[in-house]
């Protein structure tokens, strides 16, 4: 086979060899193929909006919006948490009522929680009246069981214009039970609207000046005015209708 001498002496290289060697270093390298572009976008077709505008285009909770008002609750209730507010011998047993939590609008302007012990057949239309009443603002001082009050005494809840129901008691100089012995009666803001018997003394002690009817406080009640209405409306009697004894704070449904 004839050798071609190149380069260095005593080296040689076969001709076939270096013919393919020559051929390859003068061939082109192929071209690395090119990445697809992305198809163009459509003028129609809007660019996509960028994080930070997204975020800035989000509306934000507002946090300023309270959280709505709990729902009235109605709960049994037992002997011991009705206290001296009942006793053996009553003419309604804990059994047969029930305390509801209500919302009341108070004299601060601001709503409130409050709870009565009624008659188990009155509690929704006890949550009625209430809800009514906080709708027209009519004001309460407060709104507590009886029993919350040493040995139960009505007295001491009336001086506090506590708003209140139930409470195991007669009707004052008689030998009868009071509606409220029954769940069946309420007395509201008991200062400002007094229990006045013909020629005795009124309730509570605390009540001289709102004896005046002609005043004009918030929170007392006269005939007529839409915090009565919201009862006598639902068929409940008013104790500013009767005769003999006047019961402004008093309503009942026998």
């Amino acid at each position: 086979m004839a050798t071609v001498r190149i380069g260095r002496p005593f080296a040689s290289v076969p001709a076939a060899a270096l013919a393919a060697a020559l051929l390859v270093s003068c061939t082109p390298a192929p071209e690395s193929p090119r990445p697809a572009q992305p198809a163009s976008r459509s003028a129609a077709e809007p660019a996509p909006l960028p994080p930070e505008t997204i975020r800035r285009l989000t509306p934000v909770p507002d946090k300023t919006v309270p959280d709505p008002a709990p729902r009235p609750a109605v709960h049994p209730v037992t002997a011991a948490e009705l206290g001296d507010t009942w006793r053996p011998g009553c003419p309604a047993g804990p059994d047969e009522l029930r305390r509801v939590e209500l919302d009341y609008w108070g004299f601060d302007g601001q709503t409130h929680r409050g709870e009565l012990v009624v008659h188990r057949d009155l509690t929704d239309e006890v949550i009625e009246v209430f809800a009514a009443l906080h709708e027209l603002r009519y004001p309460i001082e407060r709104m507590r069981t009886v029993a919350a009050y040493p040995g139960g005494d009505d007295e001491l809840s009336m001086r506090d214009n506590n708003t209140s129901a139930f409470n195991c008691r007669g009707i004052p100089g008689s030998s009868s039970w009071s509606w409220h012995a029954y769940g069946r009666a309420i007395d509201v803001n008991p200062k400002l609207n007094p229990y006045v018997p013909a020629g005795g003394a009124y309730e509570p002690a605390n009540a001289g000046p709102w004896v005046d009817r002609a005043r004009t406080d918030p929170g007392m009640l006269r005939d007529g005015d839409p915090a009565v209405t919201a009862f006598t409306d639902r068929g409940w009697g008013w104790g500013g209708h009767w005769r003999s004894p006047l019961d402004y704070q008093h309503f009942e449904m026998p």
